[in-house]
């Protein structure tokens, strides 16, 4: 999407192969969504995606008349150059706040194509003449109405996509507290801010010249700007995979208002269907963790003043064991449930995990992969893990397909995952991260939990009952450490 936002406007009457070049593109784009929907569609949808782009690009810099084409392949080198070297060295756990990078880079090519617009309107083709819009025939040509009002969105929401999209990736690197930041009478500031939006926009669509538009224009930017800002910043840890996906429907929109306003098909179907997608993951999200979508935007979990991280309070007691007691249980046990979570990726465990349960099938243990909706920093951060160990996709279940299996499992073998196995979840009203559905390990015979340390808590910061009940055994270390340690227990 960066791309075609970077690529020319389409000016003037559409050549009918321009039209059925776009065309293809936007269907080649829908099957890669489809494609992406499932792992095991997954490559085939991303193979989709980047023909639909290139086909994009290639129509619209054949078609368009470029002042310097050298220049343009340089910046597309450069721009792949870079891309390919990120891809490359960029840790699986580090894959959440990349993505928050790349949602800010869309953001600010829309805030940059507006500002292009605007100051050059005659080379976008949106020049109208004055006697259309409004009574001063003192200048010959205008931009109009519509044009302004398109421009004045695509500029809003990629300001507001980059400058939130940068808050969330300073939390999800950890270069920012993942805590909520609460302003005094937040919720006034962000109303009115966003109201002060939609008036400076409306003003910058009438107003006719250039000393009139041009510090409504300014104003809006470093409004949109500050809203961004203002909106992620009291959101809490456990919300962010919501905003990942907010994000991205963010981008989407702002590329679809550039496209109206440049003229381009391509930029608007893009758009659209990512802004689209990403507003529905975002609903889909916020259901599965029982919360409104405008009460993650409006503060998020942990955004309460009276909330409390754990690890505060007085140690309770609680039983731990070693890997040769855990390797010993499981081999005896004939259904085990993994319940995977950022603690997984942060150790790079899924390998060593997948070795692990090789072996216990081999055994014949039934073993299942249970994946919570929120589980990770971003949708899909623990599919994609598992896919990379070459776990079989027909062994991964979502929260609703396997919750009431617990009750029939020997073992919740929880590894890295916190939060979405608290039962505070469900019982403790004034817990952050009530209402949030969450996994059922308690009714496991056996629940072998997997982390660092006792003195760490979840991304929602409060402490966690299961590690404390009678059937728990904590393993306390790394979790690659522990599982490479359990295979070998096992061999």
């Amino acid at each position: 999407m960066f791309s075609l936002l970077a690529a020319g406007a389409e000016v003037g009457t559409v050549n009918p192969w321009v039209a059925v070049a776009y065309l293809v593109a936007g269907v080649l784009f829908i099957l890669a969504l489809r494609g992406l929907s499932s792992p095991a569609t997954s490559r085939a949808g991303n193979r989709f995606g980047m023909l639909g782009m290139l086909i994009a690009v290639v129509t619209t810099l054949v078609t368009h008349d470029i002042a310097n084409i050298v220049e343009i392949g340089v910046a597309i080198f450069i721009g792949g150059a870079f891309g390919l070297v990120v891809a490359r060295r960029i840790a699986m756990t580090q894959m959440p706040e990349l993505v928050a990078a790349f949602h800010s880079l869309v953001g600010l090519a829309a805030v940059l194509v507006g500002w292009a617009a605007y100051l050059n309107p005659g080379a976008f083709g949106l020049l109208v003449p004055m006697d259309t819009i409004g009574t001063d025939y003192s200048l010959p040509m205008q931009i109009s109405a519509v044009s302004k009002i398109e421009m004045g969105l695509g500029i809003a929401i990629g300001a507001i996509t980059f400058s939130g999209s940068v808050i969330a990736f300073a939390k999800l690197s950890g270069k920012m507290s993942g805590a909520p930041i609460l302003l005094p009478m937040r919720h006034v500031i962000n109303l009115g801010t966003l109201v002060a939006i939609i008036v400076l926009t409306a003003l910058f669509a009438m107003a006719t010249g250039p000393e009139e538009t041009f510090p409504l224009i300014v104003g809006l930017t470093v409004l949109a700007f500050a809203i961004g800002f203002l909106l992620i910043i009291p959101i809490g840890g456990a919300d962010m995979p919501v905003v990942v996906s907010m994000l991205n429907s963010y981008s989407g929109w702002a590329a679809a208002a550039m496209g109206f306003t440049l003229g381009n098909t391509a930029m608007i179907i893009t758009g659209a269907l990512v802004g689209s997608s990403g507003a529905i993951l975002s609903y889909i999200m916020c259901r599965a963790m029982n919360r409104s979508f405008i009460s993650v935007i409006a503060g998020g979990f942990g955004a309460e003043d009276g909330a409390q991280g754990g690890g505060g309070g007085e140690q309770r007691p609680y039983k731990s064991g070693s890997a040769e007691d855990a390797a010993f249980m499981l081999e005896q046990a004939e259904k085990v449930i993994v319940i995977p979570g950022y603690g997984m990726a942060v150790a790079q465990a899924q390998h060593a995990l997948r070795e692990m349960t090789d072996i216990l099938e081999e055994k014949g243990v039934d073993v299942k992969f249970a994946i919570h909706p929120v589980a990770g920093r971003m949708p899909g951060h623990m599919n994609v893990l598992l896919a990379e160990a070459n776990v079989s996709y027909d062994k991964v279940f979502e929260l609703e397909d396997i919750n009431s299996e617990f009750a029939q499992a020997d073992v919740a073998f929880i590894i890295g995952a916190n939060d979405v196995v608290n039962p505070a979840a469900k019982t403790d009203k004034s817990s952050p991260i009530y209402g949030m559905p969450v996994f059922d390990v308690d009714k496991a015979k056996q629940v072998f939990f997997i982390k660092r340390s006792m003195g760490g808590v979840g991304y929602a910061g409060v402490d966690n009952d299961v590690f404390y009940m009678d059937q728990t055994m904590m393993l306390l270390s790394d979790a690659k450490k522990m599982v490479e340690e359990i295979v070998k227990s096992l061999d």
